[in-house]
C-alpha cells in the first residue's frame, strides 16, 4: 500500500498538487509526522496540523480550490473520528434550542475586533454583491439594498431581520426605506452592538429564537442564518416565516448552499469555526418551503463569495499586527485556513449564495421582479 506519505502523494497529484513542491499552490511540510496525521485524523488532522505549523502554503487559496476542483477532499480516507461525526449529525437534532447556543458562543461571542478587523465597516457577515462595486464597503452596500429593492420596502411596513447579526440590514432598512424593524439575534454580544448601531431608528432588537417568535411582519428577511440550523430545522425555519408573514407579505431568504443534499458539514468546520451548522441543497430549501409560498425569484451570485472571503483575508493580515496582542499564531492560521477555505469552495463552485423570494399563495400577483 505504501507509506503514508505517498499516499499522500498520489491522492494531491490527483489535483495538480506537488508535496514541497515549487508551484504556488504546492504543499511545504515542515514535520513528517504531518503525513500519518492527515491520514488518521482526516480533515481535522489536515487543518490542526497547518494550524500548528507542521504544513504551510504560498498561496492557500488555490490549493483549496485544487482540492475541490478536482475532488481531491473524497479520496481522504474516512477515520474513527470522522466516522462518529458523522453518526451524530445523522441521529441527532443538533440544533435544538440548547444547541443553537453553540455556535453563538463559538463563533459570534468571540472579541468583537476579529470581525471588526476582517469585515467591511457595517460588520455584515455574508456575501458582498460585486456587480459594479470596486470596495467591499460599496459590495456589502449594494447587497443590502439589492435585498431591500427585492423586498419592495414602502416607507412605513414592519420588517423582520430574522437572524440581525450586527444589525447592518436593520439599520439600512429603517433610514434608507423608512420600515420599522426587529432584528432577531439570539447571541447576547451582537444584540450590544445591534441596538448601538440602531439607536435612534425604529428598531427593536430582540435576543430571541425564531421557534419563538409569533407576531406579524410585511416584510421578513432571512440572510445568512438558514446555514446554522441544521437540516431538521429547514422545515421549522419556513413554518416560521410563513406564520411570522402577512398573507400580502413578501419574504426574502439570503442562504449558502450546496451542490448535494447533505447531513453534515465538514469535521474541521464543524470543531473549530461553525459548530452543528451544514449547507442546504436546492432540494433540501424547496422541499421545506413546499406548500407555504411562491417561489417568485431564485438568485445564484456564488461567484461573489470568493471575492469577499479573498477581501476579508486581505484586511484580516493587513491588521494581525494589532490584532496580535489579543491572539496566537494558532488562532491568525485557524482563522485564515477557514477564509481562503470559503474562498475556494465558491470558487470551485461547490457551494453558492442563494437569495429567494418568496410570497404565500393567498395573495396572487403581488410581486413582479425588483425595480
Amino acid at each position: 500500500m505504501g507509506s503514508s506519505k505517498e499516499i499522500l502523494e498520489k491522492m494531491f497529484a490527483g489535483g495538480g498538487i506537488t508535496i514541497n513542491g515549487t508551484n504556488p499552490w504546492d504543499i511545504q511540510v515542515h514535520n513528517p509526522k504531518f503525513y500519518d496525521r492527515f491520514l488518521s485524523k482526516g480533515t481535522i488532522g489536515f487543518g490542526e496540523s497547518y494550524m500548528e505549523g507542521w504544513w504551510d502554503v504560498e498561496a492557500p487559496d488555490e490549493l483549496f480550490f485544487r482540492i475541490l476542483y478536482h475532488r481531491v477532499d473524497k479520496l481522504i480516507p474516512k477515520n474513527f473520528d470522522t466516522i462518529k461525526y458523522m453518526l451524530k449529525a445523522r441521529f441527532m437534532n443538533r440544533q435544538t434550542k440548547s444547541r443553537a447556543k453553540e455556535v453563538v458562543n463559538k463563533h459570534y461571542d468571540i472579541r468583537d475586533d476579529v470581525f471588526e478587523k476582517t469585515l467591511d465597516k457595517r460588520m455584515l457577515y455574508s456575501c458582498g454583491y460585486w456587480e459594479t462595486a470596486q470596495t467591499m464597503d460599496q459590495s456589502q452596500e449594494d447587497k443590502l439594498d439589492l435585498i431591500c429593492r427585492k423586498l419592495k420596502l414602502e416607507p412605513g411596513m414592519r420588517m423582520l431581520d430574522l437572524g440581525c447579526g450586527w444589525g447592518g440590514l436593520s439599520q439600512f432598512a429603517a433610514e434608507r426605506y423608512g420600515v420599522t424593524v426587529v432584528g432577531l439575534t439570539i447571541s447576547e454580544e451582537q444584540a450590544k452592538i445591534a441596538r448601538k448601531v440602531t439607536a435612534g431608528l425604529p428598531v427593536e432588537i430582540r435576543v430571541q429564537d425564531y421557534r419563538d417568535l409569533h407576531d406579524q411582519f410585511d416584510r421578513i428577511a432571512c440572510m445568512a442564518m438558514m446555514e446554522h440550523i441544521g437540516y431538521r430545522n429547514y422545515r421549522t425555519l419556513m413554518e416560521t416565516i410563513a406564520e411570522n408573514l402577512t398573507d400580502d407579505g413578501i419574504a426574502l431568504v439570503h442562504t449558502i448552499g450546496g451542490n448535494y443534499n447533505t447531513k453534515i458539514t465538514d469535521p474541521w468546520i464543524d470543531k473549530y469555526i461553525f459548530p452543528n451548522g451544514m449547507l442546504p441543497s436546492a432540494a433540501q430549501i424547496t422541499t421545506a418551503a413546499m406548500g407555504l409560498f411562491i417561489l417568485e425569484d431564485w438568485q445564484n451570485f456564488g461567484v461573489y463569495y470568493d471575492r469577499t472571503c479573498m477581501e476579508w483575508a486581505k484586511k484580516f493580515e493587513s491588521n494581525w499586527p494589532e490584532l496580535s496582542a489579543n491572539y496566537d499564531e494558532s488562532f491568525k492560521r485557524m482563522w485564515l485556513f477557514y477564509l481562503y477555505a470559503s474562498a475556494a469552495s465558491f470558487r470551485a463552485r461547490k457551494n453558492h449564495l442563494w437569495q429567494i423570494v418568496y410570497t404565500k399563495p393567498k395573495k396572487l400577483g403581488l410581486y413582479k421582479g425588483i425595480r
